[in-house]
């Protein structure tokens, strides 16, 4: 099987939206609101190809149940690790913070319950760590109905959840469910099993050859159509802050169709070289959120969060600082015995 650069290619951008997303400041300013609602195809985007690609091995290999436990070991390993950063960068900023310590880290751990830690992914500053553990909840189903033979249920299934999900988010304002719907149930478990969908109907997706101007019509379409649904629906019926949208589900469809289809976009070119590292840059770019806004406040420019350009600036740096850690860390990272 050829290597699909597109992919990487597309994740790129995806992950220039979440640090966008994480950096610039939810509030009322237009600007700031649509380019936060054009950024949220990125982590529909990074489940489904997660999923597409955990297919394609899967699905040419006799040895699928050993590929599965190293796919989901891997996973958890980079959880783990990542989870015990947090904690600990938590841990150190909580000692030094001047106040009552011991109390305050009281309050802390009480949060880091095992649901929040093992399933959610919440109770650290690390709080974009959910989308690792949910990938590997999401991908243990899917191999799971993959042994079943029953992939096309769970793709009908997961998108029923994924639709009932929106009714905990901006679509609460019709009928209020009253759970936590960013997790591996509401969101990864549907987004991943269309990525292994994709793969495992790779010939018939690849049977729809449009032109690469029609492809990218398209997406300008939905990504338009889901700044518009978010817009409509925060602004005009005043509904909660949405994270994902129906329309989110129509643009990732017709972006992975074009992935499939341009396998060869971006080869050689930097811009899928970083791509390729988007989930290392995923995990360390909210420490250098923090890291540089605990720079600029000291420096008195905490004002100046509100500006679209320095705002613009804000997430360059941070993309590229993160960019560079990450690169270092992969360096040093053979080295050691945990992740051979």
């Amino acid at each position: 099987m050829e290597r699909n650069y597109a992919i990487d290619f597309i994740k790129f951008f995806a992950i220039v939206a979440v640090v966008i997303i994480h950096t610039f400041p939810s509030d009322d300013k237009l600007g700031f609101f649509l380019l936060d609602n054009f950024s949220r195809f990125a982590v529909p985007f990074f489940f489904v190809a997660s999923g597409y690609l955990f297919g394609i091995k899967v699905i040419n290999t006799s040895q699928f149940a050993g590929y599965f436990k190293r796919y989901v070991i891997k996973i958890l390993k980079i959880y783990v690790c990542w989870l015990l950063f947090y904690i600990g960068y938590d841990v150190l900023r909580i000692s030094l913070s001047g106040g009552n310590v011991k109390h305050e880290l009281s309050k802390y751990l009480e949060v880091l319950t095992p649901l929040n830690l093992f399933y959610y992914g919440h109770g650290t500053s690390g709080y974009q760590l959910w989308f690792v553990i949910s990938l590997a909840w999401s991908i243990s189903v899917v191999y799971l109905f993959f042994r079943l033979k029953k992939i096309t249920l769970l793709l009908i299934l997961s998108l029923c959840l994924n639709i009932a999900g929106l009714f905990g988010q901006s679509y609460s304002i019709f009928y209020e469910v009253s759970l936590v719907t960013r997790d591996a149930l509401f969101i990864g478990l549907f987004y991943t099993t269309l990525g292994f969908w994709f793969a495992d109907r790779l010939p018939f997706v690849q049977s729809f050859k449009f032109e690469k101007g029609t492809y990218l019509s398209l997406i300008g379409f939905f990504l338009i159509l889901q700044a518009a649904e978010g817009y409509f629906l925060t602004k005009v019926l005043s509904a909660k802050h949405g994270e994902y949208f129906l329309s989110t589900i129509l643009l990732t469809v017709v972006l992975f169709f074009f992935t499939c289809n341009n396998p060869q976009l971006g080869k050689g070119v930097w811009v899928t070289k970083i791509g390729g590292n988007a989930l290392g840059i995923y995990a360390v770019h909210v420490l250098l959120i923090d890291m540089v806004d605990i720079l600029f406040n000291s420096f008195g420019l905490g004002h100046f969060s509100h500006h679209l350009i320095w705002n613009l600036l804000d997430a360059t740096l941070v993309f590229t600082l993160s960019y560079i850690i990450y690169y270092f860390l992969q360096k040093i990272k053979p080295r050691q015995p945990f992740w051979r």
